[in-house]
């Protein structure tokens, strides 16, 4: 574990810490990751507010708003941006939106899960409020003190912010498991606030001003414009949405996960993962080289460059374990590997290893395995 060695004073948290966190929906629902990352910020300190920021617009985002106020029993406050400038989660109109949040209420935490959706909006959020993001965190010790992993996942680094203006962080969901909520919990809701998008701009225009003032000596001064610009908003545009129709659970909240690798070959054996899923309910997986190979597509990738897991049971075949790989599944619960290769890396973590051929392992599994019921 790495330690900061910085002599810098922790900046002194204020009497009532209250925390932002921006929250991802779909379809009228709001997703597992969003609720792992409120229940990372009860550890902020138990002073701490949390408001949900939602952003959209139809009728979906007031049923995902109505979920928000009773995810969690730690949520004080749903905040509602209703618009057609946020149908679509695209990076720029929602950075605005979390700075045109931000100077509304004093936050010191802004925090989202470490989805695509989280790490495509919060680095551009810290570049307009001119704060430095602490990504991927796994623990929270203090309000600003974080665990974060490194060298993919092969170290823990401990970090302090010792920086101004709002704490910035992605959370890594699957370290911070959701607990059931019970009946009384339910019974509490947060309050839903429309926000008032009146003086909401999409865009200003900044420039940096220089006037020489002696030789070799220059005065610079930041102008900022609060005014639309057309390309402030059009850098990044919706293109489309494609998702697959299958009663397989989610990849990233699955209790099973069951993953092929390049040594299936060919697209009609990986048929044989997706067996063996529906008959344990599990969700399928592959790594970087089986979806390069175009076995199956990216989202089901594995790893520390596709999705990361923490399933209770992660089944991997044919997956040699290269290190960006274990990066994604170190938090699975128990982990079964099957690999012809007696000294493939995979063994090195798996709590139970076959060394043997899947093409005999995986056949005889899906003969001897009742089926779901």
């Amino acid at each position: 574990m790495l330690l900061d060695p910085s002599p810098s004073p922790s900046p002194s948290p204020t009497s009532l810490d209250a925390t932002l966190i921006l929250a991802e929906h779909e379809s009228g629902s709001i997703k597992p990751q969003t609720v792992s990352t409120v229940v990372a910020a009860n550890s902020l300190g138990e002073n701490s507010s949390i408001s949900l920021l939602l952003a959209g617009s139809g009728s979906s985002l007031q049923e995902a708003a109505a979920q928000a106020a009773s995810c969690h029993p730690s949520v004080s406050e749903v905040l509602v941006a209703d618009s057609d400038k946020f149908e679509y989660p695209l990076a720029e109109p929602w950075a605005k939106l979390v700075e045109f949040v931000r100077q509304q209420g004093d936050y010191s935490h802004i925090l989202a899960s470490s989805s695509s959706f989280g790490k495509n909006i919060l680095p551009r959020v810290a570049a307009l409020l001119d704060v430095s993001p602490i990504t991927d965190v796994v623990k929270i010790l203090e309000s600003n003190q974080f665990i974060r992993p490194i060298y993919a996942g092969n170290a823990l680094s401990t970090v302090r912010y010792t920086g101004g203006g709002p704490c910035m962080l992605t959370i890594r969901s699957t370290s911070f498991p959701v607990t059931p909520i019970t009946v009384d919990s339910e019974s509490r809701k947060a309050t839903i606030s429309q926000i008032d998008l009146s003086n909401f701009k999409e865009g200003s225009f900044t420039f940096l001003l220089c006037i020489p003032i002696l030789n070799f000596s220059f005065f610079f001064k930041k102008l900022s414009f609060p005014f639309p610009i057309a390309d402030s908003a059009s850098k990044s545009r919706y293109v489309g949405c494609s998702t697959q129709d299958t009663e397989r659970p989610d990849l990233g909240s699955a209790r099973v996960v069951i993953t092929g690798g390049r040594a299936l070959k060919s697209v009609e054996n990986f048929k044989m993962i997706e067996k063996l899923a529906e008959k344990l309910g599990g969700a399928v997986g592959a790594t970087r080289a089986a979806v390069d190979a175009g076995y199956v597509p990216n989202d089901l990738q594995v790893g520390q460059t596709g999705k990361i897991v923490a399933p209770e049971l992660y089944m991997a075949f044919g997956v040699s374990g290269a290190i960006q790989h274990l990066a994604g599944i170190k938090d699975s619960k128990v982990i079964v590997a099957v690999n012809k290769d007696a000294d493939a890396p995979i063994f090195q973590v798996a709590d139970y290893g076959l060394v043997g051929d899947l093409f005999e392992v995986i056949p005889e599994l899906l003969e001897k395995l009742p089926e779901k019921k």
